[in-house]
């Protein structure tokens, strides 16, 4: 289907991979084979337990030339100069439907450049002139460096495939797919809920953005009796639901459903607690805050200091306006945090809020507006 022709892309040059590159040769093997089941890393290594998954075997000769003959097309990136390789991107052939999905792979030494952006658009701007219908691309759940280069490249969040890549060692994980369609504009896609600072800290206090090494002590905290009282459900989680709710933060953010994360001690980097941004309504420009501390670390003021960072960031970096808190009624600790936060308590919720053997409790709520905070 596609002409094995170059394809300019300004600085960049994407040029038809053959076996006789030895220098582009492994590049472009792997980017077909992240063409077929997901997309590789291209910035920073991701923290917590993602690991790309090894490449499958067969030499370049077997796999980006077969790519080509099956009707897709894989490509190696290169300086337009030079010539000089710095990865591939690929697509593998359309399905019956017209669809192709769409793998990159820029050098380590390459990357932060805005590199795999800059190719990952040419390449589906060149394959929809030559009439694909729509371009595919499977992300990682935990691979935030991938999914960022697939919104910027004008690719829209469609949702989540369960076990649809596979991990070393035989785990499967979650993959985020993105889409493009010929009719979309192209422009990037910009996350309602920018990523923090990388230090979000006032020297007692450090949060960083929850992920699946924090599994065990989140579980661990989210299974306390006073936490399990005032959850919604009052129940505690399953593991399982732990670690996924970890291993899912960061997607998360970057789709603009929620913001969690881990409270740390700023001196030791210990886990501390948990703060998140939750139930965000963009129109409204409204979320609700929620946080829990663990128990070597309550009455050292570590959760009134953590929601006063979160709101202050919120209110920095994103549209939000107004942040709620829903509390039980009888939740004095809970109060005495956000009053100390600044917070301003304005409704009552009747039997708003489960609670055990079928009761109901009401939901005393809190707010803290932008013009609060100014």
């Amino acid at each position: 289907m596609f002409p094995r022709e170059s394809i300019a892309a300004g600085a960049l040059v994407l040029r038809p991979a053959a076996g006789d590159d030895p220098a582009a040769a492994p590049a472009a093997d792997r980017a077909v084979a992240l063409a077929e089941c997901g997309a590789e890393a291209v910035g920073a290594p991701v923290p917590g337990s993602y690991r790309p998954a090894p490449c499958p075997p067969g030499g370049v000769r077997h796999r980006a030339a077969a790519a080509w003959e099956r009707g897709g097309a894989a490509f190696t990136v290169a300086e337009a100069g030079t010539g000089r390789p710095l990865g591939a991107v690929a697509l593998t052939p359309p399905d019956a439907r017209g669809t192709a999905g769409l793998g990159y792979l820029i050098a380590p030494r390459e990357r932060r450049r805005g590199l795999a952006v800059a190719a990952v658009r040419a390449l589906t701007a060149w394959a929809f002139r030559h009439g694909l219908a729509r371009a595919e691309i499977r992300c990682d759940v935990e691979n935030l460096a991938a999914q960022r280069v697939a919104l910027a490249a004008g690719f829209a969040r469609e949702g989540t495939l369960r076990a649809a890549l596979p991990r070393p060692g035989g785990d499967r994980a979650d993959a985020v797919l993105f889409a493009r369609l010929p009719r979309d504009p192209g422009d990037p896609v910009r996350p309602y809920l920018p990523p923090p600072p990388d230090a979000l800290t006032d020297g007692v206090v450090r949060l960083t953005p929850l992920t699946a090494a924090d599994a065990r002590d989140y579980h661990a905290l989210a299974c306390l009796p006073e936490v399990v009282r005032y959850a919604v459900p009052p129940l505690p989680p399953p593991y399982e639901d732990s670690l996924y709710r970890c291993r899912h933060a960061g997607a998360r953010w970057l789709a603009g459903e929620r913001a969690d994360l881990a409270i740390r001690d700023a001196a030791t980097g210990a886990f501390a607690g948990h703060v998140q941004l939750a139930n965000v309504v963009p129109p409204l420009g409204e979320a609700t805050i929620g946080y829990s501390v663990s128990p070597a670390y309550r009455g050292r003021g570590f959760a009134p200091r953590a929601v006063e960072l979160l709101v202050g960031w919120a209110f920095a970096a994103t549209p939000l306006v107004r942040i709620v808190a829903g509390t039980a009624a009888d939740n004095a600790a809970s109060h005495r945090v956000l009053e100390k936060a600044g917070f301003t308590r304005e409704a009552v919720l009747r039997g708003r809020l489960p609670g055990v053997d079928g009761a109901r409790h009401d939901d005393v709520q809190w707010v803290r507006t932008r013009r609060d905070a100014g």
